[in-house]
């Protein structure tokens, strides 16, 4: 049964829903600099576990105002002054999300600007593609806060951009911008323009691929990186042997076999 995205429950997230698949799903919290409360957190679990069943076939993720994330609103955490076993819950409720969207299978494009820092680079690293305009800044400031990273950045950010650089972020509050922030893996995009534009055309891109082989791509690699090399060799091995004699594919390989298929070229 296909879900009807409209129907959800969902105020602090904006959707619109393109012809060709393409969901929009926008924080819409700027005043918070949408900083991630715990009703946003449950938006992003029930939101991401209805994409893949809602005939979705990419996502851009953008934000309202001059900033992407703030991360944990901070002012939420203090008023309620939780428990541990309260904050535990919560960050697994975290967890849940974020899992939902690098696991689900359907791509994730983020468009990034102004701030991406603590619980913000965490939702931002469950992405598949992060595109950054010229004002976006990559920080993890939790030590300055008397904090530590509950929301997947000890596994999502470090894979990024590996221990040692995560380690210096959260001791000293290094921040990322530019052509650095991509060099050391925040980023896989930078634009002078609009990061919105950009991520839109690259899940316009992705939207064009046969969902099998996207839900391959967005979920199978990340499982893969889970197991051992024997283990994720094997798998690996399941998962090429389903997508690729899938029956959609016969009218892509029968064209690039007829030499009608777009070529491969360089973009310059």
């Amino acid at each position: 049964m296909t879900i009807d995205l409209h129907a959800l429950s969902i105020k602090n997230l904006a959707l619109d829903l393109h012809d060709d698949g393409v969901l929009v799903a926008t924080l819409n919290r700027p005043a918070k600099r949408n900083a991630l409360n715990a009703e946003t957190v449950e938006e992003l679990v029930t939101l991401f576990s209805a994409v893949p069943r809602a005939g979705v076939r990419a996502v851009v993720l953008a934000a309202e105002g001059d900033h992407f994330c703030a991360g944990l609103d901070l002012v939420e955490h203090h008023r309620e002054d939780r428990s541990p076993a309260e904050f535990m819950h919560l960050c697994l409720r975290w967890h849940e999300a974020f899992n939902k969207m690098e696991y689900g299978g359907v791509p994730i494009i983020a468009a990034l600007k102004g701030a991406v820092v603590g619980g913000g680079l965490e939702l931002a690293s469950s992405a598949h593609i992060r595109v950054a305009d010229a004002r976006t800044y990559f920080a993890l400031p939790e030590g300055q806060r008397g904090l530590f990273t509950g929301g997947g950045a000890t596994i999502r950010v470090a894979g990024l951009v590996g221990k040692a650089r995560m380690i210096d972020m959260m001791l000293t509050g290094r921040v990322y911008q530019g052509q650095e922030a991509v060099d050391v893996g925040l980023a896989q995009h930078l634009v002078e323009g609009s990061s919105f534009d950009r991520a839109l055309d690259l899940a316009r891109r992705a939207a064009q691929n046969l969902p099998l082989t996207n839900f391959a791509i967005c979920s199978a690699i990340s499982h893969l990186g889970n197991m051992s090399a024997l283990d994720a060799s094997y798998a690996e091995a399941v998962v090429a042997g389903v997508v690729n004699t899938q029956p959609a594919a016969r009218e892509r390989l029968d064209a690039f076999a007829k030499g009608t298929a777009a070529r491969v070229r360089p973009t310059q």
